[in-house]
């Protein structure tokens, strides 16, 4: 029986000659290249895939992304892992990631008054050359921060380059058709180029090029791969979107879609074709899922991780030691966590906004550090002001000296616009109206941000109107403000809930205003308003008077609204208050209108609390307070009582029924409500004293035309009414 020591030593022998073994076979491992392809919602696939590599022990060499698979690629290269890359998207809301702006109440306060009067999307810009249009209907600002967050783009700048695993995205030349390969420059910027889907995304600029999806050219990279390390072995992922059968080729949306899968699918079938005996071809069972369903996210990465273990006796071939494959993975994997403090901030790239209101956005202070969450709010309520295509971040070492440097990107169809607005309402007690808005929106006529805003409508209203909006500071806390127009409307009078006479209203007027912006709540204002209107009657008996009067006084009032949608919301409160006082006519009248919303679910509880009155005399007829309308108590007509002394109290609830596609924010609820209110004082529908109650039903939520519903209001005492609208109030 040898002795100890000498079995010792014979073991060590063995066990290094073992590893020397291992070390060899894997200093002679094929070089693999991975390739993963473009599809939408369905790339999450390649997630499942590189779990299974993972679990396998296999490296790769090299790695060469388009589209969907450009982000996976790119965040795997920089050093997430596939659970990591699971978490990070689970947590998004995709609903929200193809909405530029930030949600309602992150707004500026001058951005959600032309929100509310304006369709979203209909800005086109006035040049000297003609009328512009931006060229996509996602910019991408939120899907930019997103990219930065993944490969921790807060911790310094990553570019392609000087990553540790060869890294390819593919995108395209809008202009040439040409392919674009990124193998250096900026890694989100790469990322970004190649999802950007034509006509849904906005193409993106660099070196004097506009970059769109890579899969228009290259959807499957293989050559690339092949080319760019010399792959013995290539891993190929596609998750390509299949065609369209002929019958469900009908609308022009599809029509679109089928054009580019045909064009994608052509050049999968050339990658396909130089595919080699040895190489691996994985093409995951996504049926079902569509280059949009990006909330099944998650199913997408089961399927494809279900499609790797299919083939994981070939895997097994590509294995290395679980020691040479630790020491692969953390040459690529990043260990920092935390990102640099901060020694200087720099604004640059503007031209005519001033860096003063980006400035009072940021809460970012030299001496700190940059979470990406606290970022990516600043940059999105910069870009809600209006001003920018983008805007976006990046983190420099210069001698040893850290710099963020915000790079907003003012919109090159500006700074003058054109603005539209349309609405259709419809009603059983006053029949159909209509009205089309249009407007004339001059930006940053100097270096304060002075506005011009010219508004005319025409339909059942006719109006013509002119803004000013000049700040007096350069982060723009105070403002003055002037706005005059001539209006010409009608107003229906009510008898026992019938109509009695109709009168032309024209109303002339002006108003002066000092004002301050409270932060993004909203803005206070204190000023001069006054008005002429004169009521002409139209239809009723002649023994009805007209009514000629001018008017005017002071006028303060508070306008906060931190809802997260502008119609419809699902959580946040509003409050809207006023006080006029005329002195020569001897009244004022203060008015209060006061909302909140939360929910629970997909059910959304909403309460209002409105009040008109007059704390000195009485309130006029000619500027009274109204009820009657939708959710203003839905079962009277419009403006079917008028009084002094109105107080109501509204409650409802909605029920979430459906969404709307990627790039639309709203949603499609069923509604309830309760309404009572009593008015003090009437000068219609005399005979109804005491409290008038309603209740409604409806269907509605915010669209692309702005907000729509149709409804149906009972009152106890037999009025009723139905309701549709679609467009902005």
């Amino acid at each position: 029986m040898p002795r100890l020591p000498a079995l010792f030593r014979i073991l060590s022998i063995a066990l290094l000659a073992a590893s020397s073994l291992a070390q060899a076979a894997d200093a002679a491992r094929p070089r693999i290249g991975l390739v993963l392809g473009g599809g939408g919602a369905r790339g999450a696939a390649h997630i499942g895939v590189l779990e299974v590599l993972e679990r396998n022990r296999v490296p790769v060499d090299c790695v060469a992304g388009t589209s969907m698979g450009a982000l996976v690629a790119g965040a795997w290269a920089a050093g997430l892992s596939p659970a990591a890359m699971r978490a990070a998207l689970g947590a998004v809301d995709w609903n929200e990631m193809f909405i530029d702006n930030p949600e309602y109440a992150e707004l500026s306060p001058r951005s959600k008054q032309l929100a509310r009067r304006f369709l979203p999307g209909s800005e086109s810009g006035v040049m000297t050359d003609g009328v512009k249009y931006q060229s996509g209907v996602v910019t991408g600002q939120k899907i930019k921060l997103f990219l930065n967050q993944l490969v921790r783009a807060n911790q310094g700048e990553r570019n392609i380059e000087d990553l540790p695993l060869p890294l390819s995205i593919i995108a395209t030349d809008i202009g040439n058709g040409e392919r674009v390969v990124f193998r250096d420059g900026p890694l989100s910027q790469a990322m970004r180029a190649s999802m950007s889907v034509p006509g849904l995304l906005a193409p993106v600029d660099y070196r004097g090029r506009k970059l769109v999806d890579g899969g228009l050219v290259d959807n499957l990279p293989v050559a690339e791969v092949r080319a760019r390390c010399q792959a013995d072995v290539v891993i190929a992922v596609n998750v390509g979107t299949p065609l369209l059968r002929a019958e469900e080729v009908g609308s022009l949306i599809t029509v679109s879609a089928q054009m580019i899968a045909i064009l994608t699918e052509q050049n999968v079938q050339l990658s396909r074709a130089q595919l080699r005996d040895g190489d691996l071809y994985l093409q995951p069972d996504l049926d079902g899922l569509t280059a949009g369903d990006f909330s099944r996210h998650a199913e997408a990465a089961e399927r494809g991780r279900q499609a790797a273990e299919a083939l994981s006796g070939r895997l097994a071939r590509l294995a290395v030691s679980p020691e040479a494959y630790a020491a692969w993975w953390q040459g690529i994997e990043v260990r920092r966590r935390s990102s640099p403090r901060i020694d200087e901030i720099q604004i640059v790239g503007l031209q005519k906004v001033n860096p003063a209101v980006v400035e009072r956005h940021l809460h970012v202070e030299p001496g700190q550090t940059i979470r990406p969450s606290e970022i990516n709010r600043d940059l999105l309520r910069v870009y809600g002001d209006g001003w920018y295509e983008s805007v976006d971040y990046s983190v420099l070492t210069q001698r040893d000296r850290h710099i963020l440097r915000v790079m907003p990107l003012e919109k090159r169809w500006g700074p003058d616009y054109l603005r539209f607005g349309i609405s259709l309402q419809a009603d059983n007690s006053q029949g159909t109206a209509f009205g089309l808005r249009a407007a004339y929106h001059s930006t940053w006529l100097n270096r304060l941000g002075g506005e011009l805003l010219v508004t005319g409508d025409v339909g059942s209203t006719n109006r013509l109107g002119g803004n000013f909006y000049q700040p007096l500071d350069a982060a723009q806390r105070y403002f003055v403000e002037a706005s005059a127009g001539i209006e010409q409307t009608r107003q229906n009078i009510y008898r026992n809930d019938a109509r009695i006479a109709q009168y032309k209203v024209t109303e002339r007027g002006y108003g002066v205003y000092l004002g301050a912006n409270v932060g993004l709540l909203g803005p206070l204002r204190l000023g001069w308003v006054q008005r002429h209107r004169h009521y002409d009657l139209d239809i009723g008996s002649r023994s009805l008077p007209d009514v000629d009067a001018a008017f005017g006084g002071w006028k303060a009032s508070l306008d906060f609204d931190q809802f997260d949608r502008m119609h419809f919301p699902t959580r946040g409160w509003a409050a809207q208050l006023a006080y006029f006082d005329s002195p020569e006519v001897g009244y004022s009248r203060a008015d209060a209108n006061l909302q909140g919303a939360f929910s629970l679910g997909g059910t959304v509880f909403n309460a209002r609390f409105r009040y008109t009155g007059s704390p000195r005399g009485v309130l006029p007829l000619y500027d009274a307070g109204y009820l009657g309308g939708f959710l203003n108590m839905t079962a009277y007509a419009p403006n079917q009582v008028i009084g002094d002394d109105i107080r109501y109290v509204g409650l409802r609830t909605e029920q979430i029924i459906g969404r709307l596609p990627l790039g639309l924010r709203g949603d499609m609820r069923l509604g309830f409500a309760l309404e009572a209110a009593k008015v003090g004082t009437r000068y219609s529908e005399a005979k109804r004293d005491g409290l008038a109650d309603s209740a409604a039903i409806y269907l509605g939520g915010q669209t692309p035309l702005g907000q729509a519903y149709v409804g149906f209001g009972y009152s106890s005492s037999r009025v009723s009414n139905l309701f549709l609208f679609i467009g902005t109030p």
